[in-house]
């Protein structure tokens, strides 16, 4: 099943997410969310972005694997992730949202990451990634502790921005996939 993207203006987007009970079957929602994700031609997804706050995202780097190698076989399935530790040299790199379209802008984030997880048979990891792969976790991490990737950019680049984003929340964006509209 594919479900709609919720975006920017909907405040489940906004809100932290609440951790998931150890093994509670996520089967059908996680294919559902990589069914989801593949048809808006995402490399990442969260739980959020499909209305339901709860801690889980996924994320499947293939479609960049031309540019970066590492990403060939990045799928992966994070429950209940926790970034212990982020270092390295901060690092700038356009991101785009499912949930915020038409918009790209650079962040510029710390370049290697420690993160604890449960995979799909809540199997836990603790493992580092850098470069891209750490920028992809990151990236969904926010989204379910609440942040977008426009809250870390500077003051002047948000008020520039502020246009576009309220005609995102009123639906005034055209998406290649389906969308939710806040309060529709």
């Amino acid at each position: 099943m594919i479900y709609p993207i919720v975006v920017f203006g909907n405040p489940v987007l906004k809100k932290r997410a609440e951790d998931i009970e150890q093994g509670t079957d996520l089967t059908k929602l996680v294919e559902d969310m990589f069914e989801t994700m593949h048809a808006a031609s995402g490399i990442g997804l969260a739980a959020p972005q499909i209305g339901k706050s709860i801690r889980l995202f996924i994320v499947d780097g293939s479609p960049m694997e031309e540019e970066d190698e590492d990403l060939k076989d990045f799928r992966k399935v994070f429950i209940n992730a926790v970034i212990l530790d982020e270092f390295g040299e901060e690092w700038a790199f356009e991101e785009g949202c499912l949930s915020i379209p038409t918009i790209r802008e650079d962040v510029f984030r710390p370049e290697t990451l420690t993160v604890r997880y449960f995979d799909e048979n809540w199997v836990e990891h603790e493992e580092e990634y850098d470069g891209m792969r750490a920028r992809i976790i990151q990236h969904e991490y926010d989204h379910i502790e609440g942040v977008l990737f426009t809250d870390h950019l500077p003051p002047l680049k948000k008020r520039l921005l502020k246009g576009k984003l309220q005609n995102i929340s009123k639906g005034k964006v055209k998406a290649d996939y389906k969308i939710a509209i806040p309060g529709k």
